[in-house]
């Protein structure tokens, strides 16, 4: 992978902070004149690309804000949960004065800088969805300012934004707990991202305090490697209810079991998780979790200016609170 000069490449030569860099390529304050001279200097021998698309308009700034998603995320029909993350972000950045650019990251995207960073045309970085750590510590390295939403890896240093999935999947399960149910699946590939694996864990918690045993046959997986959805390999001792890690998820289970020839709720219950699109197209009415993707949005946006002006105010891990719409997909057996 080329690796084009950053704003952290011109600040380790000069012994200075990409803060400084940054603010004296955008002719900021807060640097004194020779030093801004000398990283100019530095930027015109080291063969930076300044970034000529953000920039001091009368009184106002604006930024030009990068947003990486992985391809496989965006769905071709446009019902994509994080379709709708996108379009939150840009609008939270119209109302900073700023602007959102989009680049789909398709299955080689390990293999090279985005266009959007190695072109220098942002200002900062937003990552929607969960990425190679490897490739995280490559954008990162690049000193442009970034948010991790909707996910978090293992590395502190990196500031994310994300639902409570563990909490919120543990009181999903603890309401189908308390409507008689015991034997409780959970649908999805728990190594897939971050939020699956946290709602797993808030499954496991529920049954456990719940003391019912954890049934490797009711962990079922949805997709493969490349994110695309799979066949469902379902227990021959079939759960009465199972925790679907996403509305999309229990959209297509809940048509599967109808092939088969149960009904939901009458022979299985049904919960998921994002309250969006698809939990309208289900009949009966799906119990799911809302997911307040405009604070999540609006969070990240100021964070990440935040980062850019300077503050450089570090949140760690963010958690933006759900709360549980209870439908008619679940059947009290009590």
């Amino acid at each position: 992978m080329k690796k084009s000069v950053t704003m952290s490449d011109i600040g380790k030569v000069l012994n200075v902070s990409t803060v400084t860099v940054s603010k004296a390529l955008s002719n900021k304050e807060g640097v004194s004149q020779s030093v801004r001279e000398q990283i100019i200097e530095m930027a015109h021998q080291m063969g930076y690309v300044y970034n000529g698309n953000s920039k001091e308009d009368g009184k106002e700034t604006y930024y030009n804000i990068g947003i990486l998603v992985p391809n496989h995320f965006m769905n071709e029909t446009g019902n994509s949960f994080y379709w709708k993350v996108y379009q939150n972000i840009t609008s939270s950045l119209k109302k900073h004065n700023s602007f959102g650019i989009l680049e789909l990251l398709d299955r080689n995207y390990k293999s090279h800088l985005p266009k959007i960073i190695s072109g220098n045309k942002v200002d900062g970085i937003i990552l929607l969805g969960q990425m190679d750590n490897e490739y995280i510590d490559v954008l990162y390295e690049t000193g442009i300012p970034m948010m991790l939403l909707d996910f978090y890896n293992q590395d502190a240093k990196y500031d994310s934004i994300i639902n409570d999935s563990f909490y919120s999947a543990y009181m999903l399960t603890n309401h189908l707990i308390n409507m008689g149910h015991k034997k409780i699946g959970f649908i999805g590939d728990i190594y897939a991202t971050s939020s699956i694996l946290d709602r797993y864990l808030g499954y496991c918690k529920s049954l456990i305090e719940h003391k019912i045993p954890l049934r490797d046959e009711y962990a079922i997986c949805d997709r493969d490697e490349d994110g695309l959805y799979i066949e469902f390999e379902l227990p021959q001792d079939m759960p009465t209810a199972f925790v679907c890690n996403c509305d999309e998820v229990a959209y297509i289970f809940i048509n599967r079991l109808k092939e088969m020839g149960f009904s939901v709720p009458d022979d299985i219950s049904i919960v998921g998780f994002d309250n969006y699109m698809f939990s309208n197209f289900i009949s009966p009415a799906l119990t799911t979790v809302s997911i307040n993707d405009e604070e999540m949005a609006e969070v990240a946006v100021t964070s990440i200016l935040n980062k850019i002006t300077g503050d450089n105010k570090k949140i760690g891990r963010r958690i933006v609170t759900s709360n549980i719409i209870y439908r008619d997909s679940v059947k009290d057996i009590r």
